[in-house]
Parts: structure tokens; C-alpha cells; sequence
């Protein structure tokens, strides 16, 4: 099997030499530089990924078929642990934020490389806690959560990031009657720090549906201080998603540190910070996110230094959630060809059997992705196509100008770094059953999401006796 070097793709450099001290995950290739999983490869004309043929994957699974290589997500995993490990002198802990792909596998993937969970909600709780993450290690996130959901978080021991005035006030109600032990409490709150990203996608300016005021700050901390079953220990702050920018974390890292100290003011146990994470990743060529390792230095030494300006006699804890750029380029999804259409002098269509049901994102966030042909990998680039999805939207299209050798019905194609917010967002929009996942590594391919079928989409259907026949 020979490494790729078709013309369909480009992969990142290995990046700067290491010194020998370095942890090994660190001294390998950054998984969110990358388009392709890390071990992706050519054999003959065929892709491969996890010694596996996308071909033959699809030929066994069918399609759309999202295909995870397990190795590039445990090496995502580790140099994140690593990395903060390296550069923090203090205690760390790395969160997968699991909105990105909530599933038994990835979590327990996550959970075997020492990383807790970010959780949103009670299935994304329970989906953790039944992959074995230890309860000490999610913490959960949410604007609006409801009442059955705090009560699950409180009773499996979670940790809870108490975003709103409605949070506190319904924790303190919990804790004052049905449970006898505190209540672990993050306070998030909006740092009023822009990035450059989508305004969907932005989260840490004043104008967020997320997270405290800051200057509401002093009556939330009083009110913690003065409720004996909330135990705050700490606070917690989050920029945005798809950062290229190294600055902003850099900033981040003052506004946080000083938070935490108003918080100890009022006597608050607070002792750990979350930074959120945010770091982008390689969807295209012309895309070039920081490494993972850069990341992790600027974090970890920009909070060093706000500590020590703050005169800080420990230094917190520090937790991360990296979410898209610790799963998102471990994946690729392979489609099959169906229609093409020729407009002369104007455009060609060829379409797929997926699109905007098993990835939104582009219809969502006008979000571009690579796409190649998985079995004619050294064929040469002698089309632009427009690839479109089989729903019926005229803004279901995947990819909008992409070169590809000359393809028919039949072929397979397989659209890279679709391992954030691509299962997680997917639909069943005109009652398209989803695709099935399969974990790929050493040659062999698991199942870890069935494909749904079209008994699957009545299953909870319900017909009226009036309206039956």
C-alpha cells in the first residue's frame, strides 16, 4: 500500500521538528492539518482508509456510509492530552464536547484515552455514561435545560455548567430536596471576545444566547456563596467554533483568570477554568488551522502568565472541549453516483444518494468540503461538477465547484472531514432513512451506527382510528 500522492489531494506537512523530550503523539502530524484521515492510502486507484477500501466498504454497507478511522481519533485524542499535559504545570483535563458526534463508540474512544465528555443533553448524558465515561468526568452545558434533564445530571453525579439564572435557581430548589451531597457548578459566562468565524458559530461576544453577563457576575457568585447544596468549582468561557486565530484564546486566557479570582472573593471553592475549545480544522487545500500542539501552548501559556499576574498562590485546573477538530477529520463519507446533468456552457450536475439529511452543514453554513473519487485516485482532474444531493431543496448541494476525473453512475465518491456536526446534524428529510457508521482500523470495519430503515421512519408514527381505512 503506497501513501497518497494523487492529485486529488494534498496533505499537510509533518510540521516542525520535535526535541526528543517531547511526548511521541506530539512528534506526529496534527490530525486537524490534515484532509484525510491519517491513515488514508492509495492502492492501485483506490482510497483506503484504516487499510480498508472505501470501494469495498460501501460494496458491504452500502451508501452513504460514513467510514471513522479509529487510529486517527485515538492520535487526536492523545495529542490533546498530551499537549496540555506538556505545557500546563498544573492539573489538566481534556473534554470531548460529543455534540459533534454523540455515539457509544466515540465516547468510549474518548473515555479510553483519559478524556472526559461535554455533554448538551440527557440522551448525550446518558450515551456517555453507558460508554463508560466516569460520571466525575462529564460536565454539562446547555441554555436552556430542563428541569428532568438537571435532575439526571444531579443524580448520575455529572458536573453542571450553569449558564442561565434559571440553572441556578432550579439546582438550588434540587439541592434543597433530593439530594443530601453539593452540587458540582461551573458558572459560564461571555468573555465579550469576537473571532473570525460564523456568526452561528460565534459564542463568545456579549450578544450570545449563551452564558452569564459578566457584569451579572458579582450577584451570581453571592448568590452561590449563600446556597450551601452548589459547590462552584470554577468558571468557564468559550469563543466560538472553526478558529483559525491564535490571539483570541491568548485573550481569553486574562479575561477567565480574573473571573475565577471574583469568584474565589466570595469564599466559592473555585478552582478549575475551561477555555472551551474552537480550534478549526483542514476542510479544504486553501485551509490552514493552527496544530493542535500550538493551540495547547498558547492556551496553556497564556494562562500561566494571567496566574501569575493575578498572583495566584496554585495554579487552577484546566479543562478544554475540543469538539470538531477531535473528530471531524477522522471521518470521511463515501456516496455513490446516481444522476448527471449537463448544462452546456453553464454548469454539470452530478448527484449523489445522500446530501443535506446526512450533511447540513453546507446548505446550513455554506460550509465547503473536499470530495474525491475514491476508485479513480490517480485518474486524471478533467471535470468541474457541481455535487448535489438527492432531496428535494434546489440548496441541497454538497460541494458547488469540484474537480474530479470523468465519472457515471456507479461510481463512489468520498467527501472529506465529515466527522463533526455531520451524523450529529443529520435529519430525515423527506424520509430519508440515515446512513449507517462504520469504525475502520487494521483492515477489519465495525458497525457502530446501524443504517436506519424505512420501517425505522414509521416506527413512531401514529394513525388515528378516525383517519384509518
Amino acid at each position: 500500500m503506497a501513501p497518497i500522492v494523487s492529485t486529488q489531494s494534498i496533505t499537510a506537512e509533518s510540521g516542525l521538528d520535535r526535541p526528543s523530550e517531547y511526548p511521541e503523539s506530539l512528534k506526529s502530524r496534527s490530525p486537524n492539518q490534515e484532509l484525510l484521515p491519517l491513515t488514508a492510502n492509495v492502492n492501485g486507484d483506490v482510497l483506503e482508509i484504516g487499510g480498508c477500501e472505501v470501494t469495498a466498504l460501501v460494496e458491504q454497507f452500502g451508501s452513504p456510509l460514513y467510514i471513522l478511522d479509529e487510529e486517527t481519533l485515538r492520535a487526536t485524542c492523545a495529542q490533546y492530552r498530551d499537549a496540555f499535559k506538556h505545557y500546563y504545570p498544573g492539573e489538566t483535563q481534556v473534554l470531548y464536547a460529543s455534540k459533534a458526534w454523540s455515539c457509544l463508540a466515540v465516547c468510549a474512544i474518548a473515555a479510553s484515552a483519559e478524556l472526559g465528555i461535554d455533554v448538551v443533553s440527557a440522551g448525550e448524558i446518558r450515551t456517555a455514561l453507558q460508554a463508560g465515561v466516569s460520571p466525575d468526568k462529564i460536565y454539562f452545558h446547555g441554555n436552556n435545560k430542563s428541569r428532568a434533564e438537571l435532575e439526571l445530571a444531579v443524580e448520575s453525579g455529572c458536573a453542571i455548567v450553569a449558564d442561565n439564572w434559571h440553572d441556578l435557581e432550579t439546582l438550588a430548589a434540587l439541592g434543597s430536596s433530593k439530594t443530601d451531597r453539593s452540587i458540582r457548578v461551573m458558572v459560564r459566562f461571555t468573555p465579550g471576545i469576537e473571532c473570525h468565524t460564523h456568526d452561528y458559530i460565534k459564542t463568545g461576544q456579549i450578544d450570545s444566547k449563551f452564558g452569564f453577563d459578566p457584569n451579572s457576575l458579582d450577584d451570581v457568585f453571592k448568590f452561590i456563596s449563600k446556597q450551601p447544596c452548589l459547590s462552584c468549582v470554577g468558571v468557564h468561557a468559550h469563543i466560538g467554533s472553526q478558529i483559525f486565530e491564535l490571539q483570541p484564546h491568548d485573550d481569553l486566557a486574562e479575561v477567565i483568570v480574573e473571573t475565577l479570582t471574583k469568584a474565589q472573593s466570595y469564599g466559592l471553592p473555585a478552582t478549575e477554568i475551561n477555555i472551551g475549545g474552537g480550534l478549526g480544522i483542514r476542510y479544504t487545500e486553501a485551509d490552514d488551522p493552527p496544530s493542535i500542539e500550538d493551540w495547547a501552548r498558547t492556551v496553556c501559556t497564556a494562562v500561566v502568565a494571567a496566574c501569575d499576574r493575578q498572583q495566584l498562590k496554585k495554579l487552577p485546573k484546566l479543562l478544554c472541549e475540543p469538539g470538531r477538530s477531535l473528530v471531524g477529520t477522522a471521518c470521511v463519507t463515501a456516496y455513490t453516483v446516481g444522476s448527471k446533468k449537463v448544462i452546456p456552457g453553464v454548469r454539470t450536475y452530478l448527484s449523489v444518494d445522500g446530501g443535506m439529511s446526512d450533511n447540513p452543514r453546507p446548505i446550513t453554513y455554506q460550509s465547503v468540503y473536499q470530495v474525491l473519487a475514491a476508485g479513480k485516485m490517480s485518474a486524471e482532474l478533467t471535470e468541474t461538477v457541481t455535487i448535489a444531493g438527492k432531496h428535494c431543496e434546489s440548496g441541497d448541494i454538497l460541494i458547488k465547484e469540484a474537480k474530479l476525473p470523468e465519472c457515471q453512475a456507479g461510481d463512489i465518491l468520498a467527501v472529506t472531514a465529515t466527522g463533526a456536526y455531520n451524523y450529529s446534524m443529520s435529519s430525515n428529510y423527506n424520509r430519508v432513512p440515515r446512513p449507517a457508521a462504520v469504525l475502520v482500523k487494521d483492515g477489519e470495519a465495525h458497525t457502530i451506527l446501524e443504517r436506519e430503515t424505512d420501517e425505522d421512519l414509521l416506527r413512531f408514527d401514529r394513525l388515528p382510528k378516525r383517519l384509518g381505512t
